[in-house]
């Protein structure tokens, strides 16, 4: 993996993992807003996804992966993080969320919330490529009442 901590590949990637890191401060946020806006699909309620991702969302060590795991934990209000295996390590995150651990009932819900959010960026990127393909055809006299 491009720019995964060991010993082994410390020098690896990095740039790569730094520019990646970069390059999704935005889009994880916008997950985590839209995960906010369609908590209601799980029974979820948007003011505590939203409270759960401001207080959680920078506390895990990546700078955009905790956005995203917050507002899910907020939404299904779990408790995720604690003590994890990667590649055989053991890790100890902070804990995103307030409620117990998730269960395998919480892996369907957890599931149609991240297909309802990918469902939403989807028609976000639709929407915004729709306008940005009309503003372009209109030129650069858009501003200026169009063509004559």
């Amino acid at each position: 993996m491009v720019g995964h901590r060991s010993a082994r590949y410390a020098r690896f990637g990095t740039a790569a993992a730094r520019l990646d890191d970069l390059l999704n401060l935005v889009p994880s946020r916008l997950t985590a807003a839209l995960t906010v806006a369609a908590a209601p699909v799980v029974d979820g309620e948007r003011a505590e996804t939203l409270r759960v991702w401001r207080r959680d969302g920078a506390e895990h060590p990546s700078p955009n992966a905790g956005h995203c795991e917050s507002a899910m934990a907020g939404a299904l209000g779990v408790r995720l993080g604690g003590r994890n295996l990667y590649f055989g390590r053991s890790e100890v995150r902070p804990f995103l969320g307030d409620g117990p651990k998730p269960v395998a009932f919480d892996i369907r819900r957890a599931a149609r919330l991240s297909g309802t959010v990918g469902v939403a960026a989807l028609a976000l990127a639709a929407g915004t490529a729709a306008v940005v393909g009309l503003v372009a055809r209109r030129g650069p006299a858009a501003g200026g009442g169009g063509r004559r």
